[in-house]
């Protein structure tokens, strides 16, 4: 049981990287975004391919820091996908989201988001096909933390829940020692108020979409790492990002990590005493306890 939770840990890490971006669109721009989890897709294959670059342009940078089996080249891949998944969720929401939100149609903007969601996902099987991709094809050894009971970890999951949680810090530093943060939860809570105080909403609106991307990324590249690249990793991944955003309740972006760990802990407890095939439903099952207890989410507020 120590083992499982020590993985879901882990998982809760990445998890909790991707339902910050989705706790923030959510709540700003009032729709369930369906389309973000395949962000998370989109940031990793964007690594993939910028790290097989980097490497074949500077093989300096592919010899790897002992002992993980990340490289220097995989290190400089996930500040460009950080940027390229940023500007893409932007370029999705001026392309596609922006054009239903002036019309003031909520619903539609939610069937424009799955519509995405299988255009991206389609999009990326086209590419790289259906087979499983790694960052790295060498077999990475667990280290053993203890014999009795056994408990194994990687490096690179130590490495993985060290980065995730330097993330969420400089986020946290960001929403609430800078002028941006300030700005960001006076359009949260009502935009209309944020721009007769001189708020920008647009630029902020951008800002959003920037960081949710940049996040989704990052949590897809973790995930990569932690497992393989597939297609249809955004497709597995949603609801798990979905239950920790509405389990720490929507627009909280510290219930946002709080949820991403509560589901991920959850999850793996869960393989002690389900079979695996049944596990996909525990998000289910922590949606509906939550709710019934707090119907806004453990940090949620009432909107009105």
């Amino acid at each position: 049981m120590i083992q499982n939770l020590i993985d879901g840990v882990l998982t809760g890490s990445y998890l909790s990287l991707g339902a910050i971006g989705l706790t923030l669109v959510m709540h700003i721009l009032r729709f369930a975004n369906f389309s973000h989890a395949e962000l998370l897709s989109l940031g990793a294959y964007c690594a993939l391919v910028c790290d097989a670059l980097v490497s074949a342009m500077a093989p300096f940078l592919a010899v790897k820091f002992a002992p993980l089996s990340l490289t220097g080249a995989l290190m400089i891949s996930i500040l460009v996908s950080m940027v390229l998944t940023g500007v893409s969720a932007l370029m999705i929401d001026r392309l596609v989201f922006k054009r239903v939100r002036e019309k003031g149609a909520e619903l539609s903007m939610v069937f424009a988001s799955f519509g995405m969601a299988l255009i991206i996902r389609n999009v990326i099987g086209l590419i790289f096909g259906l087979s499983p991709e790694l960052y790295s094809r060498d077999i990475a050894f667990a280290m053993m933390l203890s014999a009795d009971p056994l408990i194994l970890i990687k490096p690179d999951q130590v490495f993985v829940l060290i980065a995730a949680l330097t993330l969420m810090f400089i986020l946290h530093l960001i929403l609430s020692r800078t002028t941006f943060g300030f700005s960001l939860r006076a359009v949260a809570e009502n935009p209309s108020l944020a721009q007769v105080n001189g708020v920008n909403l647009n630029r902020t609106i951008m800002a959003v979409w920037l960081i949710g991307g940049a996040l989704a990324a990052v949590a897809g590249i973790f995930y990569g790492i932690s497992h393989q690249l597939i297609p249809v990793m955004g497709r597995d991944l949603v609801l798990p990002i979905f239950a920790a955003t509405i389990v720490g309740g929507i627009g909280s972006v510290y219930g946002a990590v709080l949820g991403g760990f509560i589901v991920g802990i959850a999850g793996n407890l869960a393989l002690v005493i389900l079979p695996s095939g049944y596990t996909p439903s525990v998000p289910f099952l922590l949606i509906i306890i939550v709710l019934m207890i707090r119907p806004h989410g453990l940090f949620g507020e009432a909107r009105a």
